[in-house]
């Protein structure tokens, strides 16, 4: 289902990864995923949802399971939205690529992930007053 470059990178660094096909879309969960400071918890369980045509169609969103939320209580935007995915409710982070910003042939996980802990820092910030 997934490209072997993908596949390598969640084995090396994603142990216990699960990929499957849920609705038409390859999901992919990586259990316990790290979350920076700045979150009320260290990890919580990650969900891509891939397109079928998944690497030449770029990854859209991502979800958490459980909710993340901020420690100072404030609103993370495009975050309200709940959804139920293989069996659980999760957190929707409604993130979009702009176009050109995913290369197909070059961008893979390992890429996309990097993108998704940069927004997770930038969420994580206090806002500014």
């Amino acid at each position: 289902m997934l490209p072997t470059i993908d596949q390598d990178h969640l084995q090396a660094r994603a142990p216990g990864s699960a990929v499957s096909v849920d609705g038409g879309m390859i999901c992919v969960v990586i259990p316990s995923f790290s979350l920076p400071t700045g979150f009320t918890r260290e990890s919580a369980d990650l969900l891509l949802r891939l397109s079928p045509g998944y690497p030449d169609v770029p990854p859209d969103m991502w979800w958490f399971s459980p909710a993340v939320c901020r420690t100072d209580s404030q609103m993370i935007a495009a975050t309200e939205s709940q959804e139920n995915h293989l069996g659980r409710t999760w957190q929707r982070w409604s993130r979009h690529l702009s176009p050109g910003q995913w290369r197909s042939g070059v961008d893979s996980l390992e890429s996309y992930l990097a993108l998704v802990r940069k927004e997770l820092e930038t969420a994580a910030r206090p806002l500014a007053a």
